[in-house]
């Protein structure tokens, strides 16, 4: 029986690290003073009628803090990708043969103000999703059968560390993130 309480807990960690990771992933998106590859990495690029992650059609580059470049494989795709960028970033690509560079503008405060508040919300979509699992994982702990009320305690006790682990690791993400931010 303390085998399946085991099994729950792995399986909750897995999940809150997924969650924790996919939250690192949504923050290293989000622009800062600097340029970086994660800000266009993952952007949807209509590509023979599927939608590809621009990382998959060229390569990414940083020249400079303000500037991205990017070296587009297929020829074709260019446009696709000068639209994406477009659209979704609210930019505008400068395209010389198959690279295209992307200049990016100093943040405003005002600009810097509305991404912290996204960051927050953000943050807290992630500690809603880890208290999710940690709701699921409990219930699985109290349904259990022939395991003594002790283990069953000391197994939601330790849930309740994980929880707070995992919400502990996105604000730390979210702190430095804001800093990183609000920093000129």
């Amino acid at each position: 029986m303390i085998q399946e309480i085991e099994g729950i807990l792995k399986e909750t960690e897995k999940d809150m690290k997924k969650s924790v990771e996919h939250f690192r992933g949504e923050v290293a998106g989000i622009r800062t003073g600097r340029a970086s590859t994660a800000l266009v990495e993952e952007l949807k690029v209509d590509y023979y009628g599927s939608k590809v992650p621009l990382k998959q059609l060229g390569t990414i580059s940083i020249p400079e803090h303000n500037q991205i470049l990017i070296q587009v494989w297929d020829a074709n795709a260019i446009p696709s990708v000068e639209k994406a960028i477009r659209e979704e970033l609210n930019l505008n690509p400068n395209t010389q043969g198959n690279t295209i560079r992307i200049n990016l503008p100093p943040l405003t405060e005002e600009r810097r103000k509305e991404l912290a508040k996204m960051l927050h919300k953000l943050a807290e979509e992630a500690r809603v999703a880890v208290r999710n699992i940690r709701r699921d994982a409990k219930e699985l702990i109290e349904e259990l059968e022939g395991i003594s009320e002790d283990d069953k305690k000391r197994a939601l006790e330790r849930l309740q560390k994980l929880t707070d682990f995992h919400i502990e690791e996105i604000n730390r993400i979210l702190e430095a993130k804001e800093k990183e931010i609000m920093t000129v």
